[in-house]
């Protein structure tokens, strides 16, 4: 648990907002850095390893750090970051969430989708950096949980978080670092499990919303050629990775739900009168051609395209 010192001391004042963007990146990801004053900015970060994850402590001056989308990189690492702020409040978005975390609580960050997060005066922060599947393999959904405050004073979280301060501050335990992050991994499933049961799910209900959201704009555009998972992740100002996740929670993934959402629509047209050829109907909702369209219609609702509509029409002159 070897500690890595770094600080903007050294750089001339023109530098050093580039030279602590820099420090940022390779601690933890690329991020765009906005300062109050990019000259005076001062800031020292301090890191050390601890088998699984890697803690870190910032002492900065106010600054801005947003996650943008230009800055994520399909197929790099996923992690979270969990940070614990000592002197001033965190203001933090993401997911369509803004919260507010004063010192005392502690929040969690996905690493691969957009966010912001700010200080307005000088802070101290703890930071723990742990990867996706170590968390994910202890708690279930850990993305609903992001963006929300949790308590760092009392019950698991108050241990956690202590935790996380003492292990930091440790210089004599390299034989126990595994064993260590390890124990901070359980705390915080914990800390996040427990107090997410108390809250009463509100989470899950911004994470519904943002579904609803998704499924809304495939509703609106299934006549889109250009219809797709990236298409709809756009639109909804989130990854595509966050989008599968969401969908996750459903009987049908995006594909899916996308297609049987077109086969309805077009066995509605079907339904009314007109000529309009079933090659068309099936070029219009984006099938390949006529007969990808009748395969899957009749997978769906256990007729032919041609059928169904005779059916409609003896009907209706029935």
């Amino acid at each position: 648990m070897t500690l890595e010192s770094y600080s903007t001391a050294a750089a001339a004042p023109p530098e050093r907002a580039a030279h602590w963007s820099a420090i940022i990146a390779d601690t933890y990801f690329p991020l765009h850095l906005s300062y109050r004053d990019p000259a005076t900015f001062q800031g020292r970060l301090e890191r050390r390893s601890a088998g699984p994850v890697s803690l870190s402590r910032l002492r900065t001056e106010p600054a801005r750090y947003e996650r943008v989308p230009g800055l994520i990189r399909q197929g790099e690492a996923e992690e979270y970051l969990v940070t614990i702020p000592s002197l001033a409040p965190v203001l933090f978005r993401q997911l369509g969430r803004d919260i507010t975390c004063a010192p005392g609580g502690f929040i969690i960050e996905r690493g691969d989708e957009p966010y912001r997060f700010a200080y307005q005066a000088r802070n101290d922060l703890l930071v723990m950096k742990i990867a996706r599947g170590a968390l994910a393999e202890r708690l279930r959904q850990p993305d609903r949980l992001c963006a929300t405050v949790f308590d760092g004073r009392d019950g698991l979280g108050g241990l956690f978080a202590e935790t996380v301060r003492r292990a930091h501050a440790l210089s004599d335990a390299e034989g126990a670092a595994d064993v260590l992050g390890r124990h901070l991994i359980e705390l915080l499933a914990l800390a996040l499990d427990h107090q997410a049961e108390t809250d009463g799910g509100a989470a899950t209900v911004v994470r519904a919303a943002h579904l609803k959201r998704a499924q809304d704009a495939i509703l609106r555009n299934l006549t889109d050629p250009e219809l797709s998972p990236g298409t709809v992740a756009a639109a909804c100002g989130i990854s595509k990775r966050y989008l599968h996740d969401l969908f996750g929670d459903t009987d049908a993934t995006v594909a899916q739900f996308i297609r049987e959402a077109r086969l309805k629509a077009a066995r509605d047209m079907l339904q009314m009168p007109g000529d309009l050829s079933l090659a068309a109907i099936a070029y219009r909702f984006g099938f390949g051609d006529q007969a990808q369209f009748s395969r899957l219609f009749r997978a769906m609702f256990g007729q032919s395209p041609s059928s169904y509509r005779a059916a409609c029409r003896a009907g209706r002159q029935g």
